[in-house]
């Protein structure tokens, strides 16, 4: 059973990619109407606000390889802090992004508390993109390409070791979902570190369902739950046109309604974040409004009730 008290904790973070605006991400989904929706569900709602996050503007780029890297990894310190509170109080985290990069502090705030009582997690990655690239084979040196190689040992020590410890999740109970755009130099690590990686070929083959209930055995085979990340560019921009990093050839607005429906159907999550929402490029907040969907079946909501 899910807590009954949810924290929405705001990471507008767009330092991890060089087109601007998902900074504006968190703002978008409140504007939809989320906090609402999910109290209309029956969930106490405790918005905790956004995390402090400095403007680009006012930082240096840094290293070329890896942008913005001592500011990225000190904001996703403070969300962890905020996410491990948030846990250990009881409540379940729904962290609004940013970009892609948060996922970092999300899963070390979560793998933080676990570990200290001896439990872990899994991760279900559902995203265009399979993020693991490092400093040495990213194309762009954008750090929202590198947070789940990050999370799983692979990268800037200044993400892998984040609170002092690492790797934060064993790579083999991470499933990725909805893969199509992956960089050449990436592709050894996706092929090499155990993760399970689920191509939209796949999910055109077998169907989502098959598909996803693969991935939840994946995220829950010997941990105590599972940490859902969803990149709305996951879905074809033409029900998502306003995300960091648009790609053809997605899931359906359907088929993303499923994966969130038997995620929540399998009680195990933990905690969810929501990322790459991009308001500058988007339709009448079509992307806010698609993502406050999907978090609500996320969370239970049913179509019969």
């Amino acid at each position: 059973m899910k807590p009954s008290t949810i924290a929405i904790i705001g990471a507008p973070l767009d330092m991890g990619s060089d087109r601007r605006g998902v900074d504006m991400g968190p703002s978008a989904l409140r504007v939809a109407n989320l906090n609402g929706k999910l109290s209309a569900l029956g969930f106490n709602v405790e918005d905790v606000g956004n995390v402090s996050v400095k403007q680009p503007e006012s930082m240096s780029v840094g290293a070329r390889d890896a942008k913005y890297l001592r500011e990225i990894a000190t904001t996703c310190e403070k969300l962890g802090e905020k996410v491990e509170r948030a846990f250990a109080e009881g409540k379940f985290p729904i962290v609004l992004g940013g970009d892609h990069s948060i996922a970092v502090g999300t899963v070390s705030g979560l793998a933080r508390h676990l570990g200290s009582a001896g439990r872990t997690m899994g991760i279900i990655w559902i995203d265009a993109h399979t993020d693991m690239n490092t400093p040495a084979t990213s194309p762009t040196g954008n750090v929202h390409g590198m947070p789940l190689a990050a999370l799983m040992g692979y990268g800037p020590q200044e993400l892998v070791e984040m609170f002092g410890f690492a790797p934060k999740v064993n790579p083999r109970n991470v499933a990725l979902v909805g893969i199509r755009d992956v960089d050449v130099a990436e592709r050894a690590l996706v092929k090499d570190s155990g993760v399970t990686c689920f191509t939209m070929r796949e999910i055109d083959e077998r169907g989502m369902r098959s598909v996803m209930a693969e991935a939840l055995e994946v995220a829950n085979r010997g941990t105590d739950g599972f940490h859902l990340s969803l990149d709305l560019d996951c879905v074809d921009p033409d029900y998502a046109p306003g995300v960091g990093t648009p790609v053809a050839g997605g899931m359906t607005y359907r088929e993303a309604h499923l994966a969130m429906e038997m995620a929540a159907d399998s009680g195990r999550m933990l905690a969810m974040e929501v990322v790459e929402v991009n308001p500058v490029i988007d339709e009448v907040n079509r992307t806010a409004n698609l993502a406050v969907e999907l978090i609500l079946s996320a969370m239970g909501k049913k179509i019969l009730g």
